[in-house]
């Protein structure tokens, strides 16, 4: 009999748990686990399900029944993969259950930048309208979201389907090659012409040594003038604070942040503390991917992996 534990089921929605596994199996579940906690926990495990907590080399090398790391998640960042292939322990992920929903969010999230829905909504909350002399008024930018140039970052999965989207809406349609290639694949533009072009750059690569910190001072300032930033891929692609400074200097348009460097991110953030002033600033909370639709895609793939895992052990 298999001993499953999940380090932290909080980490997707209540009303859509992962559906047990058709295998003879003990299944225990805590909602959140500290890094202290984790050692514990896992003693005698065969299986560890995690989204974000780590199971680093230490880790791995005191628990020696653990045969697989099940991650509820594309990214496994969170996990030494080098370390599991040495000690024989198998890790799953997920991918492509989010195909639909983090790019419809970008979508959502280039027309509340392009018709600055921020400031208009934020007005409400003070009765801008309501002590208004005329019918309207115009404080705010309202630009058309047709014939935007759009600059996308990763042409995977998710990329792909954005820049589908974005032609559908009358958006042209730039992939950006990877930084300082000395060569340009067909189907793909230079990147700093991306940069210089884009009245949107959207970030869908992956999080590597050479994709960190992608976005910073100098990217920023190859952007146009008054071009929006959206990132829904991962936080540390991003310099937060180059990114708030250019949304102050007014260089940059305005920005969508679905993820930060840490998550959730520490009181007096930077990027939180700009979003509290900054009308043309939209964060949620690294949300883009959990549409009911994909959590359910997701667990089910989590239990498929576990199921098949389970049938090479007989």
């Amino acid at each position: 009999m298999l001993k499953i534990v999940h380090l932290d089921s909080s980490s997707l929605p209540k009303h859509i748990p992962i559906p047990r596994p058709n295998i003879e199996h003990e299944w225990v579940a805590y909602e959140a686990t500290d890094p202290q906690q984790t050692l514990e926990r896992l003693q005698g495990a065969d299986v560890a399900v995690t989204n974000k907590v780590v199971i680093d080399k230490a880790l791995m090398q005191q628990l020696p029944q653990l045969k697989l790391i099940a991650v509820t998640a594309t990214g496994t960042n969170n996990v030494d993969l080098e370390a599991a292939k040495a000690l024989g322990i198998s890790v799953k992920n997920v991918a492509g259950y989010s195909s639909v929903c983090v790019p419809e969010h970008v979508l959502g999230m280039i027309f509340a930048l392009k018709h600055s829905l921020m400031g208009w909504y934020r007005d409400q909350l003070t009765d801008r309208w309501v002590e208004n002399k005329q019918f309207c008024y115009f404080d705010y930018p309202l630009t058309d979201v047709r014939n935007s140039v759009i600059g996308i970052f990763g042409k995977g999965n998710l990329g792909t389907e954005v820049g589908r989207l974005a032609s559908v809406v009358g958006m042209k349609v730039l992939y950006a090659e990877h930084k300082d290639a000395t060569t340009c694949r067909d189907g793909y533009t230079p990147f700093n012409e991306v940069l210089a072009q884009a009245d949107f750059v959207t970030l869908h690569c992956p999080l590597t040594p050479t994709t960190q910190n992608l976005i910073n001072a100098e990217t920023l300032a190859l952007m146009k003038k008054g071009a929006f930033l959206i990132n829904t891929g991962r936080g540390p692609l991003v310099d937060e604070n180059a990114l708030v400074a250019a949304l102050k200097s007014g260089h940059l348009g305005g920005a969508a942040i679905d993820v930060m460097i840490k998550e959730p991110p520490e009181k007096g953030n930077v990027v939180m503390e700009a979003a509290k002033v900054l009308p043309n600033l939209l964060v949620t909370p690294h949300i883009a991917w959990a549409a009911d639709s994909a959590v359910e895609i997701l667990v089910g793939k989590v239990r498929d992996n576990i199921e098949q895992f389970a049938a090479t052990l007989k």
